[in-house]
């Protein structure tokens, strides 16, 4: 692997454990610090470079979509409260 690449993926295995430590929840957080680990002692020996390319690549997709859960967890929590509000809110004051 070229010293270019290499200073490439390394960046990108600890953004990815670095955007993955912003999970609240315990049991997302440590699936996907290990599941990030596993994947790239995986694939540390690989030498083709347009194989460690398309790798690179679906490891940036998936920061990206750890970035987009990030930032709607905190309106899932407060929804998914408002949402317990209202269901027990109708539950109490049904009529039937």
């Amino acid at each position: 692997m070229a010293a270019s690449n290499r200073t490439q993926v390394l960046r990108l295995y600890r953004a990815l454990l670095r955007a993955s430590q912003r999970f609240t929840a315990y049991g997302y957080r440590t699936y996907a610090i290990r599941r990030i680990r596993d994947a790239f002692r995986e694939n540390k020996h690989l030498k083709d470079s347009e194989e460690i390319q398309t790798l690179v690549n679906k490891a940036r997709t998936n920061l990206e979509i750890i970035h987009r859960q990030w930032l709607r967890w905190p309106m899932a929590q407060s929804l998914s409260f408002y949402i317990g509000i209202l269901e027990s809110i109708y539950t109490h004051w049904s009529y039937s």
